[in-house]
């Protein structure tokens, strides 16, 4: 591993890796793939792991079963990179914020809703915390086959501070657009504390193995115009610039989930080399505006992938004819479902790969 956080296969002008090879820039005659949510509850591998791990946060922070879980999609379908296991609300926690996950609701936070809530958070911790999710890394990167690319990954700090402010998820975001359009100094504050931590953290999982790292800003559809810009593409573009700045050949990747007509606005203003392409986003106006500025992920819906048999296979044929011409990864437009057969996702990779038997 180099100072910039790559191996030295990856130092060259042109990665060896295909997922590197596509981030770079290049288009491929197969391009390859990676399933957001690819490790999780629809494997039963994964729900073994689960059940002896204790709690979803306990998973989360045990090196060694958070690595399995990592790999397991990996010996399972030969996909072209692994996606650290984690969570996007480990970095809240690390920061103080009391947090938990509930059996059948989801996350739920302590919420904090006012500058005093927000000076009891601190960085101070943030490494302490989060050391065991680096060890994860590690390990992956060590066990992963010399063609398989790892990702690191965080919350985008509009997503992580909604769930800060709601205390979980939220229908309205009336809790957090309050604060933040009535407060924006105050809530300015606690996404400021967010750059820091976030730009520190994924340095952090570059430095033990990650070789390329995504933003996920799964609410980032749910602010207007200007507020778009100010709470999504601003602190995007600062935890860019401070990752480029200290590891500059380490590709990153934007996913505003529900940005819409603003993904080309986000694209330009945050600078990330990669965008990740929502279900609702059309393929070929991608292939149009966006993917001659970077490459594209995406963006098959979930549903079909549950769904299985030919309308998945043409669904995949009709994503992949209009970007395959351009710097592409297939991908999903948002997560596996829990429900995904595993061997739906087996026959799309199949296909993908050329096997049209």
């Amino acid at each position: 591993m180099d100072k910039d956080g790559q191996s030295r296969e990856e130092t060259s002008a042109t990665p060896a890796k295909p997922f590197l090879r596509a981030l770079a820039g290049e288009a491929l005659a197969q391009p390859p793939v990676w399933l957001m949510r690819q490790a999780g509850r629809y494997l039963p591998e994964y729900r073994a792991i689960r059940a002896q791990a204790g709690t979803f946060l306990d998973l989360c922070y045990n090196s060694e079963l958070a690595a399995e879980v990592t790999l397991q999609p990996i010996r399972r379908y030969g996909l072209d990179a692994a996606i650290l296991f984690s969570d996007i609300l480990v970095v809240p926690h690390a920061l103080g914020q009391a947090l938990d996950y509930v059996e059948g609701e989801g996350p739920k936070l302590e919420p904090v809703t006012d500058a005093a809530g927000i000076g009891r958070l601190s960085a101070g911790r943030l490494h302490e915390v989060l050391g065991p999710v680096y060890e994860t890394v590690a390990r992956v990167a060590a066990a992963l086959p010399p063609e398989t690319a790892l990702i690191g990954f965080a919350g985008a700090p509009w997503t992580v501070a909604t769930y800060m402010v709601e205390g979980g998820g939220s229908k309205e975001y009336g809790v957090v657009k309050r604060l933040a359009y009535g407060e924006p100094e105050t809530f300015g504050r606690l996404v400021d504390l967010l750059v820091e931590a976030t730009s520190a953290y994924l340095l952090r999982q570059i430095a033990a193995g990650a070789e390329a790292v995504q933003l996920f800003d799964s609410w980032a559809g749910v602010l207007p115009e200007t507020e778009f810009e100010r709470w999504v593409i601003a602190p995007t573009k600062r935890i860019v610039n401070a990752v480029r700045a200290a590891v500059p050949r380490v590709p990153i990747i934007g996913f505003p989930r529900g940005a819409g007509l603003l993904y080309e606005r986000y694209l330009a203003g945050t600078g990330v080399d990669a965008v990740g392409l929502d279900t609702t986003v059309p393929p070929a106006w991608a292939a149009r505006a966006l993917q001659p500025k970077a490459a594209v992920q995406g963006n098959l819906d979930p549903v079909l992938l549950l769904t299985g048999g030919e309308a998945m296979i043409r669904a995949a044929d009709a994503i992949t004819n209009a970007l395959g011409s351009g710097p592409f990864v297939f991908n999903l437009g948002h997560g596996v479902l829990q429900k995904t057969p595993p061997e739906n996702v087996a026959a799309l990779v199949r296909h993908l790969r050329g096997d049209r038997g």
